[in-house]
């Protein structure tokens, strides 16, 4: 028998933390990677610390090993290639100083409330994911809760088998909110392994590029940039984006809640991601 097909609104939206809803540029882990390698003698660009993000911590300090730059760079310190001891203790080193600094960068992101409230009005339930730690993420909720955001929901990579681009945080989160078919849930993220985690969940997703890693830059850094350079830097952000397959891509939250009425309009045709 054919599987009716879900012509109802979405249900859920699922937001991503850093560069999302919080940490306008996605500073916190990205300067504490940049320490990480520099305690082993080598040093990494802010570039190079920012390309695997989205990843689960640990995977993502083995990813930047693994960028032909850095691996350079370590066989130039230790007259060898990282191994997982190498990146075993760099985690190790990473999990205490990224709780350490994280406090300094959990202001939320301009127009996160009032896109909360939108969704809200929509009947949305609102989920999470982040790359994150648990214990990390035990000290942002509590951040963002002191701010007025509260989703109802939300999980870390340590939750599940595998982070991202595995779908398993988007999947976990409708099992905790109650809401199927994937099709009725969005995917928010600024990176792009968490545009692909929504993309594997079979869920809609929205990129956003002004706000988080693809730029890397905080608030008063892109309005201080040449409006010029801010177009190209957000063109190459959305077409990254573009060609990994994002249904859509705007420049931050506060676009979002226009987009959530495009999908439920799509629903309504019998449109599915």
């Amino acid at each position: 028998m054919a599987v009716p097909t879900y012509t109802g609104p979405l249900q859920a939206i699922i937001l991503d933390w850093a560069g999302t809803t919080m940490d306008y540029g996605c500073y916190a882990p990205a300067v504490v990677f940049i320490e990480v390698y520099r305690r082993e003698g080598v040093d990494i660009t802010m570039a190079e610390a920012r390309e695997p993000m989205g990843a689960h911590k640990k995977v993502h300090i083995r990813k930047v090993s693994q960028i032909e730059s850095v691996r350079l760079k370590w066989n130039a310190a230790k007259g060898r290639d990282p191994d997982e001891d190498d990146i075993e203790r760099m985690f190790q080193a990473f999990v205490p100083l990224q709780l350490d600094c994280l406090a300094d960068y959990t202001d939320l992101i301009p127009g996160t409330l009032e896109a909360v409230e939108a969704f809200r009005r929509s009947n949305l339930k609102i989920g999470s994911t982040t790359g994150y730690t648990g214990e990390m993420m035990t000290l942002l909720k509590s951040e963002a809760k002191a701010r007025g955001y509260d989703p109802d929901a939300s999980v870390c990579a340590t939750d599940v088998p595998e982070g991202r681009p595995a779908p398993w945080m988007c999947v976990q989160n409708a099992q905790i909110l109650g809401t199927y078919p994937f099709e009725a849930c969005v995917k928010v993220d600024d990176t792009l392994p968490g545009i692909e985690e929504g993309l594997n969940a079979g869920m809609w997703t929205i990129g956003l590029t002004r706000t988080g890693n693809e730029i890397g830059l905080n608030e008063a850094e892109i309005e201080a940039l040449d409006p010029g350079d801010l177009e190209e830097q957000l063109k190459r952000a959305g077409s990254r984006m573009d060609e990994i397959g994002a249904h859509y891509v705007v420049e931050g939250i506060w676009d979002v809640p226009g987009v959530v009425g495009e999908i439920n309009g799509r629903l309504a045709l019998g449109e599915r991601p």
